[in-house]
């Protein structure tokens, strides 16, 4: 028995007692090779010693200081490490304890900024489809997953949703990318101006689209054309890099390889590595100073915000990223694990697409290849690729509901930067024997 409630009350889960570079060990001593970062957050495994000796340092010094009362080295450093290396004029930040609280953040801080300009009447925010920005209710409203928004629906904040840059579902063979790009952000441009231009605070969007797509990278130009839509009606471009940023994909911030860069940034997941809860909400200069110049006040917060611990293992995280060369190492790997994704479910009859960035990559599952049919959702095929990778030793991310929020299968990967060659083969070799234990489960030869 438990007293806990866990995500699954019914499952049986094991219990996690050490922690081996990229490997969990339960109490039974199995090795789990973690492909998948728990939720793409152990980006330097689960051992690292200068990250560990970091934060016993800071407890030794100082564990906690309520920022009401206090500032504090560590969050005064990592803030100076982020912004250094930030896209556009991202030059302050906001230290929270994970992705819903970052996103949290920046949507009442898009809001107060419109408040102290002198435009009160902004309240829309406009993201997108099949989207998630968090659990918290402002930041559910904003997600566009009808499966995770059902239970809560009634209670949840008025938001207004467009189409994801999904292209492997959602572009017409005969369509070019950069037309498909630009059809996008029309749209985007139609449903401000409905809205009425002077009414809207924001746009959300993942950069890489995580949990509920599995890993989907917008198409060229299409970020480009966004920011070019929200300048022309001055709407603020919020971007969550809650999972694609830290690294991930091969770059600090997802959107440097878009070539864009908005007003306002999330990260979390990567940024502390999982060795303590922190997220972060970036921010551009002029938002900071019209709150500054204005009330003075961000009337927002929380009691961790800033924790020194947290953010001492944050920077520690992020200064070994760039002391070992790591987003060389992600891109590297990354094109390792694709090649040898491609070489083994390229032309699988049941995998649809293989898509992502970096060390972030997503497998979709079909019933049929050619026109993209989606399994029955009856059959759980996600869970039970991820019970059967689990088995194997396996830790991978599989979610449902990638089609429509109900039906639809994927595999998301996001195994540490620091794998080796011979961890991607184990990836390689275990996510087969899971999908084949999977799909014979539920009748399919393989």
């Amino acid at each position: 028995m438990t007293a806990i409630l866990h995500r699954q009350p019914r499952q049986s889960l094991p219990v996690a007692v050490g922690g081996d570079g990229p490997y969990v060990i339960d109490s039974n001593g199995k090795r789990y090779l973690d492909a998948s970062g728990g939720a793409a957050v152990s980006c330097l495994g689960h051992s690292h010693k200068a990250v560990v000796e970091a934060i016993k340092a800071q407890l030794d010094q100082l564990p906690y200081a309520h920022t009401g009362f206090f500032a504090n080295r560590p969050s005064e450093e990592l803030g100076e490490h982020l912004v250094a290396r930030a896209p556009g004029d991202l030059s302050k930040v906001y230290f929270v304890s994970g992705g819903s609280e970052a996103n949290e953040t920046a949507m009442k801080l898009a809001r107060q900024y419109f408040y102290e300009k002198g435009e009160p009447q902004r309240r829309h925010f406009i993201a997108r489809r099949q989207s998630y920005h968090g659990n918290t209710l402002g930041a559910l409203s904003i997600g566009g997953n009808p499966g995770r928004r059902a239970v809560y629906e009634p209670i949840l904040l008025p938001a207004n949703h467009v189409s994801p840059c999904f292209a492997y579902r959602e572009k017409p063979a005969a369509e070019s990318e950069a037309a498909y790009a630009q059809r996008l952000a029309d749209e985007l441009d139609a449903k401000i101006r409905e809205l009425g231009p002077e009414t809207v605070i924001g746009f959300v969007a993942e950069t890489v689209v995580g949990a509920t797509l599995g890993a989907v990278e917008p198409v060229p130009g299409y970020l480009k054309h966004i920011r070019e839509v929200c300048d022309r009606h001055g709407v603020l471009l919020i971007l969550d890099e809650i999972m694609s940023g830290m690294g991930r994909t091969g770059h600090l911030f997802a959107c440097e390889e878009d070539g864009i860069a908005p007003d306002i940034l999330t990260c979390a997941k990567g940024l502390g590595a999982g060795y303590q809860p922190v997220g972060a909400c970036l921010l551009s200069g002029a938002i900071h100073d019209t709150i500054v110049g204005g009330s003075g006040a961000f009337q927002h917060g929380f009691t961790y915000i800033g924790h020194a611990t947290a953010c001492a293992g944050a920077l520690e995280v992020q200064r070994t990223i760039e002391r070992e060369g790591l987003l060389d190492r992600v891109r590297h790997q990354g094109a390792l694990l694709r090649q040898g994704l491609e070489e083994r479910f390229g032309n699988h009859p049941h995998v649809g697409d293989i898509r992502g960035r970096g060390l972030f990559i997503g497998v979709e599952l079909v019933e049929d290849r050619a026109t993209k049919q989606p399994f029955d959702p009856s059959h759980r095929l996600f869970a039970r690729i991820k019970a059967q990778a689990m088995d194997h030793g396996l830790m991978c991310y599989p979610n449902g509901g990638t089609v429509d929020g109900q039906a639809g299968d994927h595999v998301l990967l996001a195994p540490p930067f620091i794998i080796g060659e011979q961890q991607v083969q184990e990836i390689l070799d275990r996510l087969e024997g899971a999908v084949q234990g999977a799909l014979h489960e539920i009748g399919v030869a393989s």
